[in-house]
């Protein structure tokens, strides 16, 4: 049964703890992650226990709402980060928004709440220059006296792909494709079924494929493409970053940000770069966010 016909049997007499399984359903189809679905689901549990146990879907209005809002803030003694307001205020439009949507309710009563934004602090990246300097870097690792490919290896895969460091130790030959009619591939994969919905392919230039079958012959035979722990990763970045002379810590999250912001300065279409990241709908609206004002920084 798809999302649109369960909200289908869904009236304004309906309590709204009972709700709550047919939006779960709703946000899994969307692409939400498992971790945001459980924070919404638990946003609007908390909000259900608040109301009086016999209030309705159509009785539910702003002010609800609102008190809800101002008692967990001052009244219910348990501390409400900016962050986990913004998050329940965000749960609690969606879900009202959903019930709009889709004729349950005629006025949605969260429409008029403001919403508290809260963005983190933007993420360090590297400018053009910078990223020329650690390319060159890791060029000089390659043509020693004893080669070592994985700095160049690694930090160019990173640039090209925005992959995560779990994804990063994750990736093994396996998930190389080098015969695809598209050209060569990265399946990033998940073991978990839960994390299916992060599954993707990301294109591989030439250059790095080059680098790739030189690694091959270079390296001990492994499943994985850079057998060592994530410490030994981080230290290998670090490493790269001091030979290049950067006054910043080149890092796996710099590489992940300096990625998209590259793509985005591209022009690249804003829902492949969401793709490409393996983020949900939810989950890009921060990003996105973040990704602009980058862009304007860093010209």
């Amino acid at each position: 049964m798809s999302p649109d016909s369960v909200s289908a049997h869904i009236s304004p007499q309906n309590l709204l703890l009972p709700t709550l399984n047919a939006w779960r359903i709703f946000l899994i189809d969307q692409g939400n992650s498992p971790h945001t679905v459980k924070a919404f689901i638990a946003d609007l549990n908390l909000f259900a226990s608040y109301l009086p146990p016999d209030r309705t879907l159509g009785s539910i209005s702003t002010n609800d709402i609102n008190l809800f809002l101002e008692w967990l803030q001052h009244g219910r003694g348990v501390p409400c980060s900016p962050k986990s307001l913004s998050r329940r205020i965000t749960s609690i439009k969606s879900f009202f928004r959903w019930l709009h949507q889709n004729g349950v309710v005629l006025i949605d009563p969260s429409e008029k709440v403001l919403q508290h934004s809260v963005i983190s602090p933007l993420p360090e990246v590297l400018n053009q220059q910078e990223i020329e300097n650690v390319i060159l870097a890791a060029k000089n690792f390659r043509v020693k006296q004893k080669p070592d490919l994985r700095p160049y290896l690694l930090f160019t895969l990173l640039l090209h792909t925005g992959l995560k460091k779990g994804e990063t130790l994750s990736v093994t030959h396996n998930h190389i494709d080098l015969e695809s009619p598209q050209g060569p591939l990265l399946f990033v994969r998940y073991a978990s079924p839960q994390y299916r919905y992060k599954e993707r392919k990301i294109p591989l230039p030439p250059e790095w494929i080059e680098a790739y079958h030189e690694y091959q012959n270079q390296m001990p035979a492994s499943e994985r493409v850079f057998p060592w722990s994530q410490r030994r990763l981080e230290y290998l970045l670090e490493d790269l970053g001091k030979e290049a002379g950067l006054n910043k810590h080149l890092s796996f999250d710099m590489c992940r940000w300096t990625c998209a912001l590259v793509d985005w300065k591209s022009g690249m279409e804003r829902d492949k770069i969401r793709q490409k990241l393996g983020l949900s709908k939810v989950q890009w609206r921060e990003i996105s966010m973040k990704l602009n004002r980058l862009a304007e920084m860093n010209p």
